[in-house]
């Protein structure tokens, strides 16, 4: 059986490639999709990505998915700011990755503060685009343990 796995880009990831590449890298989003896609593939899940820059559609794009398997998120932004995506994540209480391709504690420090973290089940910062890999590595293996209980 399939992984269903939804993976969630916030606010201004669209802007991957063009977006201060010192910090983010030069691969665009469309990159990194196809990357994960790739491996997705070879660990048999399925993945149902969105990029926004809206809160709302974020939290409603959790609440619509919630009978998928897990979540890998970059909060972006809402990350330090966002109660309400918090909330969603917690109200499915899905097994979800928190992924930033910069190590948000090198930087300012209202970074250092996350509303996601606490909900989620584990946190990988500072790798760039391999992060979000790592991300779907270790929920399919988190996801293949809970299914075999």
């Amino acid at each position: 059986m399939k992984m269903r796995i939804l993976v969630i880009h916030g606010p201004n990831l669209n802007l991957l490639g063009k977006r201060e590449p010192g910090i983010y890298g030069q691969q665009t989003l469309s990159d990194i999709n196809q990357s994960l896609k790739e491996l997705a593939k070879n660990l048999d899940a399925e993945l149902k990505t969105i990029q926004s820059n809206s809160e709302g559609e974020i939290v409603s794009f959790i609440g619509d998915n919630s009978d998928w398997d897990g979540i890998i998120i970059n909060p972006a932004a809402y990350t330090h700011t966002s109660v309400a995506i918090r909330d969603a994540i917690s109200a499915t209480g899905l097994p979800t990755i928190e992924v930033h391709l910069s190590n948000v504690f090198s930087r300012e420090e209202f970074r250092h503060f996350s509303y996601i973290s606490p909900v989620a089940t584990g946190v990988i910062c500072g790798l760039g685009p391999e992060g979000y890999l790592l991300a779907l590595n270790a929920i399919v293996k988190k996801l293949s343990k809970i299914k075999q209980i």
